[in-house]
């Protein structure tokens, strides 16, 4: 469905973003990066795909606050794939304004912008931080929502805006929910490439709070989604998460990739790594049968295989890292 398809992914050089990128060149669509613009004219991870499938992709950059840029970015699109946001939960606790303006006014840009081309279908990336920590478990979409940061509630105000749109103007909008995506090219902001990137190269491993919960998808999994909610009509007007069904403590984790990595190494806490006590969200576990229903969608990579294949490619990276830096 999606061959041939003009395609616009926002956000295009963050993790998730580039892998989905990545995935459409691989299914023959005609695909748009929207890249948010520094001086260096910066690719980020698009960079880091194979030069035959990087020349496929246009590049554009910009500011997704700028309306013009993302009406110019709009222009003879036919699916969007709204995935560009400040996603640091730290980052949103010391700039909260710039997290607000940039995931629910930029969103506001696209949504906006997607109406006026008349575009076929939006792809509205959320997060499970919205739901914040589980009032009851597995998390279904119907679980409240609660901001118990900044960058959460950017999210929550993002999605019911995308929502508006969709039930105001029937702007074919779809909101897909992610759990906790990791993978190869992952930054070491985010919890399990900090923890493989010290494992590789030190005897002590630096870690925030032990004790939470994640839900945690390979980012291949993830990826498809994405591409599963762009294919279906069913999806349209929808909130869906897409999750494993399984999850398992930080701590847990900490000690599951030690083992694999196959080193003696002590695990530490570092406090300037703790959230504030009322924003840590303790437990996530995704109910993700709506998305098995409505989009035949299902995980298919284990845990023990998704961490095998990120340790590898960390290891083959080690320039990519900076193993014990906190990164907000």
């Amino acid at each position: 469905m999606l061959e041939s398809k003009r395609v616009l992914v926002t956000g295009a050089g963050g993790f998730i973003g580039s892998h989905l990128t990545e995935r459409l060149v691989d299914l023959g669509a005609q695909v748009t990066a929207f890249l948010r613009y520094n001086s260096r004219a910066d690719e980020a991870m698009i960079g880091l795909l194979p030069p035959e499938k990087k020349k496929k992709i246009r590049i554009i950059y910009g500011e997704l606050r700028q309306s013009e840029t993302v009406k110019r970015a709009m222009k003879n699109i036919d699916i969007v794939f709204n995935l560009a946001a400040l996603i640091s939960i730290p980052y949103s606790y010391l700039h909260p304004q710039e997290v607000i303006e940039t995931n629910t006014l930029g969103t506001l840009n696209v949504l906006t912008a997607a109406r006026e081309e008349e575009v076929e279908k939006l792809v509205q990336t959320s997060t499970s931080e919205v739901y914040g920590t589980a009032q009851y478990i597995p998390i279904d979409e119907k679980h409240p929502k609660q901001p118990q940061s900044p960058y959460s509630a950017s999210k929550i105000a993002a999605d019911a805006i995308a929502l508006s749109f969709y039930y105001s103007f029937n702007l074919p909008v779809a909101i897909i929910r992610p759990f906790n995506a990791y993978g190869p090219r992952q930054s070491d902001r985010a919890v399990i490439p900090a923890i493989i990137s010290q494992a590789l190269v030190k005897k002590k491993v630096l870690i925030g709070s032990t004790t939470p919960t994640r839900d945690l998808n390979f980012v291949s999994d993830t990826v498809e989604g994405f591409i599963k909610i762009a294919e279906s009509e069913n999806s349209i007007g929808e909130e869906i998460n897409i999750g494993s069904g399984f999850e398992i403590s930080i701590g847990d984790l900490a000690e599951k990739i030690v083992s694999l990595v196959g080193k003696e190494v002590k695990l530490i806490k570092d406090e300037k790594r703790v959230r504030p006590e009322k924003s840590e969200v303790e437990r996530l576990l995704a109910d993700n049968s709506k998305a098995r229903k409505l989009l035949g969608w299902s995980p298919r990579v284990s845990l023990d295989a998704g961490l095998k294949m990120t340790i590898k490619w960390i290891k083959d990276h080690p320039d990519f890292y900076k193993p014990g830096t906190y990164k907000v």
